[in-house]
């Protein structure tokens, strides 16, 4: 079975966003033969990523940026198509990647960290060249251009099922065996002897006594002897058994859920999340006053302004002291952006932070 293959648009306000985003793309597995990078200096696709041709054949390169509008929204009539034009005759910089279902996500996921504009916005593409990010919504269907999918964030939540099970956690093992003791025990025994005394005697013999007839005298000797036997008892029981006791454990831990926050694009392109050039403006004063010294752009620090300016805005941390949120906010901006360091970025993000609460002030480095 075929898999479906998708084209991601990103539209980027110079050639070093531009640049990044590629980059970062090849480390992520995506091909070259993926990866095009369109802008309209010279009438047809081009690439400004290290001179790499945004066509490897004659068919891609033909019709020049016309020809790459018409493979990526087809030859229809279609409504995102007038937008992106805008943007390149503005001297934007286009990219676009083709994706498959599987690595979809992370295409998304890597242009958004490297601050494409918005080009619906009122007004078309704003002048001060930040916005939301638009790519998400353009992924189209190889098989079926110009025809728009709807698409889907799975809502998760993770419940706690907890079981039993039988543990060995001990036991006893009774051995009988005979063994032989030396006992010992005193008696009495009694013996007889048979003496035998010759006494002179001097006497008369009676009439009994001259009788002429022989006369025997027999008497035996008797004598006791130990005689053994022995008796087996019973003296004592070893019972082996068992007894069942029950208790009660409480088991904790942590289940995960989604948590999908809807956001209008088009409010926030118009300024009612409270994003305007003014406060671009501002945030550009500030950072040509503290960190234009030191030989970095614009562009590094931009996205920090605005995260800090966006964090203050959300209703999760509305209200709150930055210092309560900072543990929060430290560990979210690193999964936003892996290639900055919150340390350095700092400053930039609580000058955002403060101009939304009102505490602006000069960042110290």
């Amino acid at each position: 079975m075929p898999r479906t293959q998708r084209t991601i648009v990103a539209v980027f306000r110079s050639t070093s966003q531009a640049q990044a985003a590629v980059d970062e793309l090849e480390q992520n597995g995506f091909s070259q033969s993926d990866i095009y990078v369109t802008s309209d200096n010279s009438g047809q696709a081009s690439s400004t990523a290290a001179g790499r041709s945004a066509y490897d054949t004659e068919s891609q390169h033909e019709g020049g940026i016309s020809g790459w509008f018409n493979r990526v929204f087809g030859g229809e009539d279609e409504t995102d198509r007038p937008h992106y034009e805008d943007a390149l005759r503005s001297g934007n910089i286009v990219v676009s990647v083709d994706a498959t279902d599987e690595n979809l996500d992370l295409a998304t996921k890597i242009l958004n960290r490297h601050s494409p504009i918005d080009i619906q916005g009122e007004g078309g593409v704003q002048a001060s060249g930040v916005g939301r990010t638009d790519t998400a919504r353009t992924g189209y269907d190889a098989s079926q251009r110009g025809t728009k999918e709807s698409q889907a964030i799975p809502v998760v939540q993770e419940e706690l099922q907890v079981g039993k099970r039988a543990v060995a956690r001990g036991g006893v093992r009774v051995y009988s065996r005979v063994i032989e003791q030396p006992v010992e025990e005193t008696v009495q025994l009694r013996e007889e002897k048979v003496r035998v005394e010759r006494r002179p005697v001097n006497r008369p013999a009676e009439a009994s006594e001259i009788r002429g007839e022989d006369q025997v005298i027999e008497v035996q000797e008797y004598a006791e002897e130990p005689v053994v036997t022995k008796q087996a008892r019973v003296v004592e029981e070893v019972r082996v058994g068992k007894e069942a006791t029950e208790r009660s454990e409480t088991v904790r831990d942590t289940v995960r859920r989604t948590e999908v926050n809807v956001e209008n694009l088009k409010e926030a392109s118009a300024g009612k999340a409270g994003y305007t050039d003014d406060v671009n403006t501002d945030f550009r004063r500030h950072f040509d006053t503290n960190y234009a010294s030191t030989g970095a752009t614009y562009d590094t620090y931009s996205p920090a302004y605005r995260y800090g300016y966006e964090m203050a805005n959300d209703p999760r941390y509305r209200g709150k002291d930055f210092s309560a949120v900072e543990s929060d906010l430290r560990s979210d901006y690193g999964r936003r952006y892996p290639n900055s360091t919150w340390e350095r970025m700092k400053d930039s993000i609580r000058y955002g932070w403060d101009k939304v609460t009102g505490k602006t002030r000069s960042a110290t480095r």
